[in-house]
């Protein structure tokens, strides 16, 4: 379909509630969405694109034909929708990586010798089941610490099936097992033993411990010294792992606290688990930047928890979530469970959720390299100058002066959000009779692009937008300069505060776009106004300093302006000039011209020792 056959389309679409799917020329789905009123969202896709997101307009672009399934209800529709994505995982939408369900550990105490085993999901078949975890490795880190702390076998044997049928293995002579594969081992105790496991596993800690010790205590009474310490390293065991409380926030969770963060390059979306106010754990995700934070939260709570199969009494989210409502009634439905969905304003439930995004923020950062970070910097520049090519070459114009002399302008270049200073260029104003900033940069910028357009070395690059250290009058000056040689590349004036930094972005028809709000965007374009100004300001002095140093040599008789150079070229400075011996300037200048130099820097000194 046409654009304009897809735009009718979106236009005859009802007023109702519902799911669009989005699909390409090859009829795979790249998108799937929820609508209250599927005629108003889903027509917004084709309306003025200059109002979407870069990733927007990509999707957009690659609409061949979508279609919609109406609903009977909103709730309905998100129903649905959480069940499109899941099928069809669209490239467009925020996908959690692992989308297939999470670990659960198995107990059946109905069995003669229970185990502790991993499953992929919970089977209505009469046994416990505890979690889910964050992943398998996780799972089978509790089912060892378990074993290792109650001393329950590890190895492939099973019971009643291999009782006595070989000696204790390793395990038992490292002390991790107590030997169940033997006759003379208790099938009760085995039992007590996994009792005190799913206990753990329910958060009771401290009763194990408190049965422990009685026993333990008892056992030294009846001067049964051995086991008394064998059940005192036991319960030491069981107190360490409540301390480091291993046993995962899962079905038997209080509350989730949910963080997001996005860096220039990389969003994460992070969960801490809390059981009865104690943190237990935090599950992460690495994931691309979103273009709208509040939508991906929302949209990764939802795959996050049906995934699962579980949820907590509470969830806290750092950001409204349109339809709360609606996805706790399906969480009802589907866990039989009530669960509340808040986002906190104050109080401790505000510092839990800054607690989250803390945890999301340093997981963020610290997997985006410099190189990733920079390009995610120059697309969020480009987003919000609304730029459809990619910002790979920045060019940034200076003049300095002061009263008029010495006039000159810098060309810094940044490529990929790195100063490039093999191409830098420095220009001398030329034929100006008085200080005008704005005839001097029309000056630079038509030289600059008479180079480009003769395709002359150093000048055959072209960016992609140029930055003008000014205002408003600056930008039309370096638009018009440009456009007079039929150029084209979009032109941005840099805006300074009262302490000299750069505050905001302004183009040739006066639209300003702020960046103090962005730390990284504003960062980049205060550190290219920056290094633009030093190195114009660089230059000036460099001019101004040898004219000063000429106009010593100016006053000496015989002296022109050819010997001038000759001896600056020679000697760098007119201090080295003063120093040099009388043969040194004969060679440069000839005997005659040498001498006078020579005569008037040491007549010069002389007369000022006397006085």
């Amino acid at each position: 379909m046409t654009f304009e056959e897809l735009k009718d389309k979106a236009l005859s679409l009802p007023y109702e509630p519902g799911v669009y799917i989005m699909q390409d020329k090859t009829g795979q789905v790249i998108y799937v969405g929820k609508a209250k009123k599927l005629k108003n969202r889903v027509s917004q896709y084709f309306q003025d694109s200059s109002a979407h997101t870069p990733k927007t307009r990509k999707m957009v672009s690659q609409i061949d034909h979508f279609d919609v399934i109406v609903a009977a209800s909103e709730f309905e529709a998100l129903v649905l929708e959480c069940s499109l994505i899941k099928r069809h995982m669209p490239k467009y939408n925020i996908l959690l990586k692992d989308d297939k369900g999470y670990p659960y550990l198995r107990v059946d105490m109905r069995e003669e010798y229970p185990v502790m085993e991993l499953v992929s999901r919970v089977v209505d078949d009469g046994a416990s089941y505890f979690g889910p975890y964050g992943g398998r490795y996780m799972t089978q880190m509790v089912i060892d610490t378990l074993r290792l702390a109650l001393k329950l076998p590890g190895c492939s044997k099973r019971f009643p099936r291999d009782l006595g049928k070989e000696r204790p293995c390793l395990n038992y002579h490292m002390n991790n097992c107590d030997a169940w594969c033997q006759l003379s081992r208790s099938p009760e105790e085995y039992r007590t033993r996994m009792q005190q496991a799913v206990l753990m596993l329910q958060g009771g800690y401290a009763q194990v411990e408190q049965e422990l010790r009685e026993k333990m205590e008892q056992a030294a009474e009846d001067l049964q010294f051995e086991q008394a310490a064998e059940l005192r390293d036991r319960m030491q065991a069981v107190q360490s792992l409540g301390k480091r409380q291993l046993v995962t926030a899962g079905a038997m969770a209080n509350t989730d606290v949910i963080g997001y963060y996005q860096s220039e390059a990389k969003a994460c979306f992070a969960v801490l688990h809390y059981v009865d106010g104690n943190l237990l754990d935090k599950d992460y995700e690495i994931l691309p930047v979103s273009d709208d934070a509040s939508d991906a939260v929302s949209t990764l709570v939802k795959q996050y928890y049906l995934a699962r199969g579980a949820a907590p009494k509470v969830i806290l989210l750092p950001c409204a979530m349109d339809d709360s409502e609606l996805f706790a009634q399906l969480l009802f439905q589907n866990l039989h469970k009530k669960v509340h969905i808040r986002m906190p304003q104050r109080g401790d439930n505000l510092r839990l959720v800054e607690l989250a995004q803390k945890n999301a923020r340093e997981e963020a950062e610290r997997v985006t390299t410099k190189a990733e970070r920079a390009a995610g910097t120059l697309q969020l520049l480009q987003q919000m100058l609304s730029l459809e090519k990619p910002l790979h070459r920045l060019e940034s114009y200076d003049i300095s002066n002061i009263a008029g002399t010495d006039i000159v302008a810098s060309m810094v270049v940044f490529v990929d959000g790195k100063p490039s200073k093999k191409d830098y260029k420095r220009f001398k104003i030329e034929d100006l009779p008085d200080q005008d900033d704005y005839a001097s940069m029309h000056q630079v910028l038509t030289r600059r692009f008479t180079h480009y357009l003769a395709h002359d070395a150093g000048f055959d690059e072209t960016p992609d937008a140029l930055l003008i250290d000014g205002g408003v009058e600056h930008a039309r000056v370096a638009l018009d300069a440009i456009t007079q040689l039929g150029v084209s590349i979009p032109v941005f004036g840099m805006v300074k505060d009262n302490r000299h930094r750069t505050r905001a972005l302004v183009t040739p028809d006066a639209h300003e776009i702020g960046i103090a709000a962005t730390p990284a965007v504003f960062a980049l374009i205060g550190r290219i106004q920056e290094e633009t100004h030093r190195f114009a300001i660089t230059y000036h002095r460099q001019l101004r300093s040898k004219r000063m140093q000429g106009s010593e040599l100016e006053k000496i008789p015989g002296i022109g302006k050819k010997r001038r150079e000759l001896l600056l070229k020679r000697f760098k400075s007119v201090a080295a000039v003063k120093k040099a011996e009388l043969s040194a300037l004969q060679d440069v200048l000839g005997a005659a011209a040498g001498e006078a130099v020579w005569q008037y820097f040491h007549n010069h000194e002389e007369k000022q020792s006397c006085e």
